[in-house]
């Protein structure tokens, strides 16, 4: 089962923003970058566990409602749970606005 919410998760969400044309000038802002997509590929992963928990077909509140005790357990807040949830499934980091990101 697992493989199989992981697979359509990957099915359903679009492709990644493309890299930048050319590095940027600053090697500090190039490293901001690298800690950013880091980041959203670590929160991606934790949304596809957030959804082998509370399946896509499931609303943000009936979901909320599965997810709070395994967002207890990892230390994570339920609202950032849901975020990474919504965006295994679309793969858009707009997602994640206001919580990780």
């Amino acid at each position: 089962m697992r493989a199989v919410v992981r697979q359509a998760a990957r099915d359903v969400r679009t492709a990644p923003p493309p890299a930048p044309a050319e590095p940027p000038p600053d090697p500090a802002v190039a490293a901001l970058r690298a800690v950013v997509d880091e980041l959203a590929a670590s929160t991606h992963a934790i949304g596809e566990l957030m959804l082998e928990v509370a399946p896509a077909y499931l609303s943000d509140t009936e979901a909320a409602d599965v997810l709070a005790l395994l967002c207890d357990e990892i230390g994570e807040t339920v609202e950032n749970g849901l975020a990474a949830r919504r965006y295994a499934l679309t793969g858009d980091r707009r997602a994640l606005s206001g919580t990780v990101l």
